[in-house]
């Protein structure tokens, strides 16, 4: 009897620890960008936008306030938008300034924004709409494409990097974090084959997330490159905001643009090598200017 009342306890306890096992593995998001279709080389002081006709609904429910950001903001209190709004993408290939542009967006809106993921880091620290992907957000974040992707969005910013430096910057991101680096041993993990795989896989991706947007998606479209935000930073913003239809006071404005930098933006680290072969440098070439070439036909009237 004591027997039978010691095996009953060890297997409660075996289905206890497999059970919460199963709850924290569904709760975690892990994420890589999914497939396509089907491209003058772009003036990348210009942001581009085309109106398209677009039938829509509302979104869901207002989803409740999650967590308490470490980041000064200019607005005193950040909210979400009500009544909701129907959902835009902010599309972008990883390493492009996805999340940079969704913290100078909170900053001059006061509006929270949104993601298709969960990133723990960011939920806690800055961005408590984070896993929410409806309407009472700014904009949603997202790396994915195809139909499924697409299909829940009214309106898109597609935010374009070069290849060659949102590659990097990606790599960055899964041996460091948000604002770490990978050290120069993994560029050379398994004689370098690990860092072209790599590259060539990334590139790819690159191509699609941009052209699968640029090409299918049937509502308002706004490109813009990351080299605009670091260069035209007021004017950039500027015609997001006109975008996205929404008002922003002229000190809140002036705010933004004085706390900037944030702390989702990764500072320059120069390496001692070039990690790009002559090789991986003429397909990076090749397919940005497909891309760019893609972006200046889509903002040419026909």
């Amino acid at each position: 009897m004591h027997v039978t009342r010691v095996r009953y306890w060890i297997l409660a306890i075996l289905l206890f620890l497999y059970i919460a096992g199963v709850l924290f593995l569904s709760a975690v998001t892990l994420h890589e960008p999914k497939n396509l279709t089907h491209g003058k080389q772009t003036d990348r002081n210009q942001p581009f936008s085309r109106l398209k006709n677009y039938e829509y609904g509302i979104p869901g429910l207002r989803p409740p306030l999650r967590g308490r950001s470490k980041i000064q903001w200019c607005s005193t209190e950040l909210k979400y938008i009500h009544p909701a709004i129907p959902p835009v993408a902010l599309v972008s290939f990883p390493g492009s300034g996805n999340t940079w542009l969704r913290y100078l967006l909170q900053q001059v809106s006061g509006f929270y924004t949104g993601s298709v993921y969960k990133d723990y880091g960011l939920l806690k620290n800055g961005f408590p709409a984070e896993n929410i992907a409806n309407g009472s957000v700014l904009v949603v974040k997202t790396h994915e494409w195809g139909y499924n992707a697409r299909k829940i969005f009214s309106k898109a910013i597609i935010l374009v990097r070069s290849p060659a430096a949102a590659i990097q910057a990606e790599f960055n991101r899964q041996s460091g974090g948000h604002i770490g680096f990978a050290s120069p041993d993994r560029y050379k993990r398994t004689k370098g084959k690990y860092w072209q795989q790599f590259v060539n896989d990334k590139l790819e991706a690159w191509k699609q997330t941009n052209l699968d947007w640029l090409y299918n998606f049937t509502g308002p479209t706004h490109v813009i490159f990351y080299e605009q935000l670091v260069d035209n930073l007021e004017h950039t913003l500027k015609t997001i905001i006109n975008f996205l239809d929404i008002s922003t006071d002229e000190n809140l404005f002036k705010c933004a643009l004085e706390r900037k930098e944030g702390i989702y933006r990764r500072k320059r680290r120069v390496l001692n090598f070039d990690p790009y072969t002559d090789e991986m440098k003429r397909k990076l070439d090749k397919i940005q200017k497909k891309v760019y070439e893609a972006i200046y036909n889509f903002a040419t009237p026909s």
